[in-house]
């Protein structure tokens, strides 16, 4: 199934109608959808499609293994006798004698990192393969892909020698939840909402894991199936993407993602939870998880002041990998063993509280998404993420599941699910009024994101400005 990605499709699209060659990035954590958005990108128009996609990391590899897989490649997609190039400015060469000037093309060169990771000077020899021998072709979209977007950010994006040469740099991220729904293939309308959420709460929208969804099987079997069996795709793929994509520092950043599914932290927290030092390796590995897609660096705005939080906090954010850390991986040895069983979801134990997280996560991924829902029209958006405040003397803290913040309104949005959601909920959102940091100019609204039945009394009291179902984010509201 391909979903969604018109605007990146369209965007793409208009480089075809430029007289001259285009040059492109695009990153993205591994199953996002990169490689197939090329590929409905040459599909639909009429495009021939190279694809080559650097081998994989592994014990004793050399730059000379890469040359001769992107030969290898090069050849198996195009006329002419098979070489191998023993440079990467000969393979580059190479690749502009094989263009075919006649036909619009799209050379997607995919795993850029994993390409070029032995050579030092490969960004270099790209640059002036791009100067030399690629951008004379005008009927070419040269696509440089990963899942290492601090390396191409690095080597590519922000070295001088390429400034002015990129046409695009797309990121691509997690479906809005409406194309999420879709993977139910006609049924979602018919499906108890709660099954859906329960299934988007361990996928997130990461398109090649809603693909393995059976929408014949309930939430419960498909998790069963995806993630806490031997043959699942889900019960190994932490473990190969996160290899494939961090390579040395992989033990260090994992560690890293398994404190913060405990909970959001800053740098500083962080380093006393791993008994570390709060230098900048820590914050640069924290950086490349966000870069990545693991981890969300939630920046805001001091809603006292209005300017710029002190300290950002950080947080799993990618669905998969919490669920993963938290209820996969500490059963790893019976599952493997077919010693591991379980009824419901609500058998595992801790779940009826984290999938309460797992929740605010699909919310607050999408932050930008309640906008319309908001009212807040075309005011710009300073900051939409999390809010936390320390309490002080003995004080309680203060804690918003998200806070969307104009120059003029500041936005307190609960974020719940619930078996039922209650007039306590009026309670808990008055005590964070009272605790919330007031600014002069500055208007307080209040939404509710919720999943689950709402006592219809909340609606009728007006405490909320805006209530939105999470039925209605989904393009489901009024389902059966």
């Amino acid at each position: 199934m391909f979903l969604g990605r018109e605007k990146e499709l369209e965007s793409l699209r208009l480089l075809l109608r430029k007289p001259t060659a285009s040059l492109v990035a695009c990153r993205g954590r591994r199953r996002i959808g990169k490689s197939t958005l090329f590929r409905e990108f040459a599909r639909r128009n009429r495009a021939e499609l190279l694809v080559i996609e650097g081998l994989g990391p592994r014990k004793g590899q050399t730059d000379a293994d890469q040359l001769r897989n992107f030969g290898e490649r090069l050849c198996a997609q195009t006329l002419g006798a098979r070489v191998v190039p023993d440079s990467w400015p000969e393979a580059f060469r190479l690749l502009g004698e094989r263009l075919d000037d006649r036909r619009k093309t799209v050379v997607l060169l995919d795993e850029i990192s994993w390409m070029g990771r032995h050579c030092p000077d490969f960004p270099g020899f790209l640059k002036n393969g791009w100067d030399e021998c690629l951008k004379t072709h005008d009927n070419l979209v040269l696509v440089v892909c990963g899942s290492v977007s601090s390396w191409i950010r690095e080597n590519l994006l922000e070295n001088a020698t390429f400034g002015g040469r990129f046409s695009r740099d797309i990121v691509l991220r997690e479906l809005p939840l409406d194309l999420c729904a879709k993977f139910w293939r006609g049924r979602e309308r018919r499906i108890d909402e709660h099954e859906i959420v329960d299934v988007l709460s361990v996928t997130g929208g990461v398109p090649r894991y809603l693909e393995e969804v059976d929408p014949a099987l309930s939430a419960d079997e498909n998790i069963r199936r995806m993630c806490f069996s031997e043959d699942g795709p889900l019960f190994k793929d932490f473990k190969a993407i996160f290899s494939e994509t961090f390579g040395p520092t992989t033990l260090v950043k994992a560690d890293i993602l398994r404190r913060l599914a405990d909970g959001p932290a800053t740098c500083s927290e962080l380093a006393d939870r791993l008994g570390v030092g709060r230098g900048g390796s820590l914050s640069k590995n924290l950086d490349e998880l966000a870069e990545a897609g693991f981890a969300a660096k939630d920046e805001n705005v001091n809603p006292a002041t209005g300017r710029a939080a002190k300290e950002a906090r950080y947080r799993v954010c990618d669905n998969y990998t919490r669920f993963y850390l938290k209820y996969v991986e500490p059963r790893e040895a019976e599952i493997r063993g077919g010693r591991f069983g379980f009824g419901s979801l609500a058998e595992l134990r801790g779940w009826e509280a984290d999938k309460g997280l797992q929740f605010e996560n699909l919310v607050v991924n999408r932050a930008m998404a309640l906008a319309p829902h908001l009212g807040i029209g075309g005011a710009t958006v300073r900051s939409a993420a999390p809010f936390f405040l320390k309490g002080r003397n003995g004080a309680a803290g203060l804690q918003i599941d998200l806070l969307v913040q104009t120059d003029r309104t500041a936005w307190i949005v609960e974020v719940k699910r619930r078996r039922r959601i209650g007039r306590e909920i009026e309670k808990e959102l008055a005590a964070k009024i009272a605790a919330f940091p007031k600014r002069r100019g500055v208007s307080i609204r209040t939404a509710l994101v919720h999943s689950g039945p709402l006592d219809p009394a909340v609606a009728r009291d007006g405490v909320f400005d805006a209530i939105v179902p999470f039925a209605r984010l989904l393009g489901l509201e009024g389902n059966a």
